[in-house]
């Protein structure tokens, strides 16, 4: 098959690369540089973004099979639209199962749950940008297939609910030196983290199968563990087993930092349960077979073999600091208020 990956650089797509290639297919990038992260994936330079300029690099090809990984609107969309029309077998779209409803009414998520997210504009965004590819189905054909990634990681990202994405060694650098971290609401709502190596299984097997045309998947774990769990077994794996965590009303934290209101008020405070069934009826082979025990040492220990990798946002790790400490003084000032008062002495007649 040959296979256009639309970015092919990121946590998710890097993963789907290296897969796709070993597996035999014939992988072409398409990303603003001529970079290939992976040996045996062959990229074209083009800016996607600039009106014209894919259309110009990509003149007179078509395609088995498209992942566009770095479409976010409709605007997007309809650039896709017009750009690969006519010239490709199936179009898959990696939408975020951030969309499904939020609050959720059935705490086991599956293909069918409603997509409604009042609370975050990217989720909200990937809604329109899948009932834009739908009504292109519908109305003129257009092969979409839609792929849901949950909370994906790999080897280069620490993937916890309170961290920064772009340097998340941040929250591995302050367990390591006794520093709290944050988990929001009391730790116990479960949650579905990913490694990016599984969610590649499904995605591949899911290329040029005709029947996944007009379909929505979404492809993770099924290991559900509570934040509690992932935050002390990331400590374990970093070697700071007594790591120290404060537990923060998800409103409390979006108060303070209101940027942090769509990922957690839109997604992470939220359980996340997912049914799978359905990526293994299309694709049999598919089994999530990595635990967050062992992604996670690895991830680590990706980081502890170049010291330049253990980079840390020390913006966000403030913020974070002020947010604990208005927390504290919060909870001591409510202790007091609502103390008993102490009994006066009773004198012995």
């Amino acid at each position: 098959m040959n296979i256009l990956f639309v970015g092919g650089t990121g946590i998710i797509s890097t993963a789907c690369t290296e897969l796709a290639v070993a597996r035999g297919l014939r992988v072409t990038l398409l990303n603003r540089s001529l970079r290939a992260p992976v040996p045996g994936a062959r990229t074209i330079a083009a800016d996607v973004s600039v009106a014209g300029a894919a259309a110009r690099a990509l003149a007179g090809a078509s395609w088995d099979a498209v992942v566009d990984f770095i479409s976010f609107t409709p605007s997007d969309i309809e650039a896709r639209l017009r750009l690969f029309r006519g010239k490709v077998g199936q179009y898959v779209f990696i939408s975020s199962a951030s969309a499904y409803q939020k609050p959720l009414t059935h705490y086991l998520i599956t293909e069918s749950t409603p997509l409604a997210n009042p609370l975050w504009d990217y989720s909200r965004n990937k809604i329109a940008c899948e009932e834009r590819l739908l009504r292109a189905y519908r109305d003129d054909g257009f092969p979409v297939t839609i792929i849901r990634p949950s909370l994906t990681y790999g080897d280069t990202v620490v993937p916890l609910a309170v961290n920064s994405w772009q340097k998340s060694f941040t929250a591995v650098d302050r367990m390591r030196r006794g520093l709290p971290l944050i988990i929001p609401g009391d730790g116990l709502s479960l949650w579905t983290i990913t490694h990016n190596s599984d969610l590649a299984k499904g995605l591949v097997g899911l290329l040029g199968h005709a029947g996944a045309i007009g379909h929505a998947f979404h492809i993770t774990s099924d290991e559900a563990l509570t934040w509690d769990q992932m935050y002390r077994m990331t400590a374990e794996a970093a070697g700071a087993p007594s790591a120290g965590f404060v537990h923060i009303a998800s409103d409390f934290i979006t108060a303070c930092i209101p940027a942090m209101t769509g990922t957690l008020l839109g997604d992470k405070s939220h359980s996340a349960v997912f049914d799978n069934s359905k990526i293994r009826r299309f694709v049999p082979d598919f089994s999530a077979t990595t635990r967050y025990r062992d992604g996670i040492a690895r991830t680590i220990a990706w980081f502890d073999a170049d010291p330049a990798r253990r980079q840390v946002d020390a913006a966000a790790a403030a913020a974070w600091d002020r947010l604990i400490g208005a927390y504290e003084r919060g909870a001591r000032a409510a202790v007091a208020r609502f103390r008993p008062a102490p009994r006066p002495p009773r004198h012995r007649q």
